[in-house]
């Protein structure tokens, strides 16, 4: 039998010290954001009740949760999701609160991927949830919050917006089972015009599989609509179409140029999201860093009735990315390393209490003997040591 005490799960590791200084400088720096827009945070339990995630709108499969017993017998799950959690709170906790509620957050979500996928199973994730307002305004401002905490960290990255509306008005027009939907749900998704191609060639070639056949392509500028109005004839997909054009349109006065792209093949797995997505993507890493929407009928299942949008960024891949460009330094040494003599332990204590309030770094030492001391000292790059005894002597290494 295998023994596992000496390694970490698949999908999880480890962090050391730069590791940890870049996760920290990520999360300060997007935190930062959101509070400075008036965001207050709020924490959920890592343990959920599965019921929770088991509503028709909440969009993550069962075998991608992580789930376990309590001693009563219940069925939980690690926490796999953000938005969810933060919907049955406010739906339960917050109902007095002054709309719109604007709250935050920065915790880890646990997913069961497959093995060998390349996913972290455990991401620690901040973003935003602005609930009990919808529009033009809600949307811009979430969207603008995104931009905003991604340009704290990267100078290059692109957000993709498109609108869950398309993919459902088409999808619904579809002959398919549940299961098929998925599989085109997902050959859009990775534009993986192959397998969608052979999906819709077995179907009968109606408007609707033909607009959905070009979906994955609609993607680029300000011609995409032109394109996608002679496509979408529904009501619903014109609708959509009008809602989008009007943020896309108001966020260009960002003046993003190609760092703003529309995407009419965005579709998210989160079953949630009901008009305006978004993603995230920052050069380095292959993957969304972040992904958002509106999401007005979730709440509806918690008998709580409001509309809400957010997003939630991908701490970790962003911290990755600031170690591979070198953003981030490594923790400076000590100022100086102070060691008592036998019988000066506490004056040594004492003194290290009298340097750290004077605004000097420094360790207290814990060797025996002043040659274990400076041999650390020298290992450590420490470039004082103070040896503590009737009188402090202050050694230049």
């Amino acid at each position: 039998m295998k023994n596992y005490y000496k390694i970490t799960p698949e999908g999880t590791k480890d962090l050391l010290f730069e590791e940890c200084t870049a996760r920290n400088k990520v999360t300060r720096m997007i935190t930062g954001v959101f509070e400075s827009k008036g965001y207050h945070q709020v924490v959920t339990p890592g343990l959920e009740f599965f019921d929770a995630f088991t509503l028709e709108s909440g969009g993550i499969q069962q075998e991608d949760m992580y789930k376990l017993t309590d001693n009563k017998g219940r069925l939980l799950v690690l926490r796999p999701d953000s938005t969810l959690p933060i919907a049955r709170m406010a739906a339960i906790r917050l109902q007095k609160e002054t709309r719109p509620i604007r709250l935050y957050y920065n915790q880890p979500v646990y997913r069961n991927r497959p093995a060998l996928t390349g996913h972290s199973n455990e991401v620690n994730q901040a973003g935003i949830e602005l609930l009990g307002t919808a529009g033009l305004r809600a949307d811009l401002e979430v969207i603008v919050t995104a931009i905003e905490a991604l340009q704290k960290i990267v100078p290059d990255f692109r957000i993709e917006i498109g609108h869950a509306g398309f993919f459902r008005a088409l999808a619904d027009q579809l002959p398919v089972n549940e299961i098929l939907r998925e599989e085109i749900r997902l050959s859009i998704e990775s534009k993986n015009y192959s397998s969608l191609n052979n999906i819709l060639d077995s179907l009968e070639q109606t408007d609707a599989v033909k607009a959905i056949r070009r979906l994955p392509r609609l993607f680029g500028g300000e011609e995409v609509f032109e394109e996608a109005s002679a496509l979408f004839r529904g009501e619903l997909e014109q609708k959509a179409l009008s809602q989008l054009k009007a943020l896309y349109r108001s966020l260009s006065h960002l003046c993003m140029g190609d760092k703003l792209i529309i995407d009419l093949g965005l579709v998210q797995r989160n079953d949630y999201y009901s008009d305006m997505i978004f993603s995230g993507y920052v050069e380095g890493s292959g993957d969304a860093v972040l992904v958002g929407g509106r999401y007005d009928k979730l709440l509806d299942a918690f008998d709580s009735p409001m509309p809400a949008a957010g997003f939630g960024i991908h701490v970790d891949a962003l911290a990755e990315i600031l170690l591979a460009n070198g953003s981030v330094e490594k923790a400076a040494p000590p100022d100086i390393l102070v060691h008592g003599d036998a019988g000066y332990e506490m004056a040594a204590i004492n003194q290290s209490r009298f340097y750290l309030l004077s605004g000097i770094t420094c360790e207290y030492s814990v060797f025996e003997s002043r040659a274990e001391a400076t041999a650390y000292a020298q290992a450590r790059g420490i470039r004082k040591i103070c040896f503590v005894n009737t009188d402090h002597e202050i050694i230049d290494l």
